[in-house]
């Protein structure tokens, strides 16, 4: 069966404020954004059919469905892999509706992962299945106990085949950092940073810096999808679901994917380009916004060559001149991105293609028709492709 393109749309979005320390509980903030998605939809909470989530979300759908008001669940799913799988919700929720088995799906995340359990702390204390723990365990041996660490490595490789220096991972880290500038919503609004700032910031796991690494957030993100049908008479812009996709090419073992015969984060990229591509029927120069995951900075440039913005080695000088910033030929993060708007587990990527495409983004590309949002780059990745 092919992908019902087109078939479903994000009908409402609800967005809890971000920050260090909510205040409150993974469970109300789960409530708080469901709600607000619904309200901004225009649906009733009994009319809501379905819950997507991720494995790691700690807030049981029932519990979700029970303080919303919900009446009859009938479809609930949960995808693996953290952020890597941060797209996939939106697929099994427009499977879900265009396959007749929920009218209404939510998709949501919460999380208080700066004042909670952070997530950049070492992975053994992640709730990770055994077979990750047992590569953490090896990997910790030497060393590699972080993220940041495990996919460090994968990244020299990437510097050594393209060229690619510190100096080109600052032309990123300083664009994104201008895009959460002008955001009231990110967390560093009216931070902008200079080239300056970005090489003097101190080393976490080389080549990495510390502006090259995303937030440690508190918040959550909800968004409602239904029938293209259903979403004419409602209350806000459909934003159609063009094209959703997962991918994890053989040798993936989450950031620490040394298995593979190339272990440049590229491959997963490339594998859900293809499939993103051919369902929508559309190029990359059809796209002109791209909401790239950057759980750290300089992974958004194989992330750029995978999805075929550029040629292999050539996202070095693709990020120059303003190139990726709002006026440029591919504006990429224009929310401010995981590292300067907040990290939501890629959520809030979703989020702002959703208010691209309504146009009502802070930061606004002009006639946009078609955005991709990405999640996960080094680890297995999904991805959509949202269309007006």
């Amino acid at each position: 069966m092919a992908f019902p393109r087109n078939k479903a749309a994000i009908v409402g979005l609800g967005v809890t404020e971000f920050s260090k320390n909510s205040g409150r509980s993974e469970m109300q903030l789960a409530v708080e954004a469901v709600a607000a998605a619904l309200s901004d939809a225009g649906i009733e909470p009994g009319e809501v059919g379905g819950l997507c989530t991720f494995t790691m979300d700690n807030n049981s759908e029932n519990e979700v469905f029970r303080n919303i008001g919900g009446k009859d669940l009938t479809f609930f799913s949960r995808i693996n892999y953290g952020g890597g799988g941060a797209c996939a919700p939106l697929l099994q929720a427009a499977m879900a509706v265009s396959s007749g088995v929920a009218d209404v799906v939510v998709c949501y995340r919460a999380m208080n992962e700066r004042s909670g359990q952070r997530f950049g702390s070492p992975t053994k204390s992640l709730p990770l299945p055994e077979s990750e723990l047992h590569l953490s365990a090896f990997t910790s041996l030497h060393g590699l106990q972080t993220g940041a660490a495990k996919l460090a490595i994968a990244m020299r490789r990437y510097m050594h085949e393209t060229g690619a220096t510190s100096e080109n991972f600052a032309d990123y880290a300083v664009a994104i950092r201008r895009h959460a500038a002008t955001n009231p919503n990110a967390f560093f609004y009216g931070k902008p940073i200079t080239r300056d700032d970005y090489l003097n910031s101190r080393m976490i796991a080389d080549p990495f810096r510390l502006l090259d690494c995303c937030q440690e957030s508190d918040g959550a993100v909800a968004v409602v999808v239904t029938s293209a049908e259903r979403a004419a008479s409602l209350r806000q812009k459909p934003v159609f679901i063009r094209a959703a996709a997962q991918g994890a090419p053989f040798g993936v073992m989450g950031l620490a994917s040394y298995y593979k015969s190339d272990i440049v984060p590229r491959q997963e990229c490339e594998l859900v380009a293809r499939q993103l591509y051919k369902m929508a029927d559309l190029k990359p120069q059809d796209i002109q916004v791209a909401i790239l995951y950057d759980h750290f900075g300089p992974a958004v440039l194989p992330a750029l060559e995978g999805y075929g913005f550029c040629a292999k080695g050539e996202a070095k000088d693709f990020i120059k001149n303003g190139n990726i910033e709002i006026d440029g030929g591919l504006p990429v993060n224009t929310h401010g991105g995981q590292l300067g708007e907040a990290y939501i587990h890629g959520m809030n990527g979703i989020a702002e293609g959703v208010r691209q495409i309504r146009g009502v983004a802070v930061n606004q590309v002009e006639c946009v028709e078609n955005v991709l949002v990405t999640a996960g780059t080094g680890l297995p990745t999904s991805g959509l492709i949202l269309g007006a």
